[in-house]
């Protein structure tokens, strides 16, 4: 009976002395596995993505909401007043709006076809004649404008989006390289031991399954950002395309 106390004795002591081993918390593992120049790198490269990704989405939420805000003054101001003049005034303040650019981009084309044909107009007739009203000369120029317009500023909301869908889609794939690695690096500790027991196949494990969850981290944000930006961009398109039938319907109006 003595002896089995004593053997029983031994096999806690070694158990307790195997548990740091095994239950080394999640940052020790982390900066184990930063030790290994190849996870090292697999993991500085997600390091990198994400930080980029939450870069870009931080920076994009900001914009739209600016955007946003902007945008129902300048709706606002548009519907008040009477004259494109009064609009235009207020542009530069507003200038992170894209229903600005597109309102500047009618306007110029609007004034450079209602120009030409009064001054050809008031050349050709005696001074004391009335003053003829202008008229615009295509109403589907005016359209083009909007729409190169509505265009050029689609193409601004989308500058850097595509990157989380880049993200989104490469780094499981990083993740998985680098557990790959890890698993191979870890069956070859435990074929140049000898041992297939606990102690020695799960710390290798553990430290290879680091770059898949890492991975994960990084693309689950990207994933669910790339929607909901791509969900506001649509959103802002769809308005500034109302804006354009608008403006032209103002137009077609009172100078056709």
């Amino acid at each position: 009976m003595r002896t089995l106390g004593f053997l029983l004795a031994m096999q806690a002591d070694g158990a307790t002395a195997a548990a740091p081993a095994l239950g080394g918390g999640l940052i020790d593992l982390i900066k184990k596995s930063f030790s290994s120049p190849v996870s090292g790198f697999v993991l500085g490269l997600l390091v990198l993505f994400s930080i980029v990704s939450w870069g870009i989405i931080l920076y994009k939420l900001w914009v739209f909401n600016r955007i946003q805000s902007q945008s129902s003054r300048f709706l606002e101001i548009f519907r008040r007043s009477s004259k494109f003049s009064e609009v235009q005034a207020v542009c530069q303040s507003l200038n992170d709006s894209p229903l600005v650019g597109i309102f500047l981009a009618g306007h110029a084309e609007l004034n450079l076809q209602l120009r030409q044909p009064a001054a050809a107009a008031n050349s050709a007739t005696s001074p004391s004649a009335p003053a003829i009203r202008p008229t615009l000369k295509s109403l589907a120029g005016v359209d083009r404008a909007l729409m190169r317009a509505s265009n050029v500023e689609a193409n601004k909301l989308e500058k850097h989006i595509t990157f989380l869908a880049t993200t989104a889609a490469v780094t499981p794939f990083i993740g998985l390289f680098g557990t790959v690695l890890g698993i191979i690096a870890a069956f070859q500790g435990i074929g140049a031991q000898g041992s297939t027991s606990l102690d020695v196949v799960a710390p290798g494990i553990a430290d290879a399954l680091i770059a898949t969850a890492a991975g994960l981290a990084a693309a689950i944000p990207a994933v669910y950002f790339y929607n909901l930006l791509t969900q506001r961009v649509k959103a802002l398109a769809s308005e500034m395309d109302d804006f354009s039938l608008e403006f032209l319907n103002i137009v077609e109006r009172n100078f056709t």
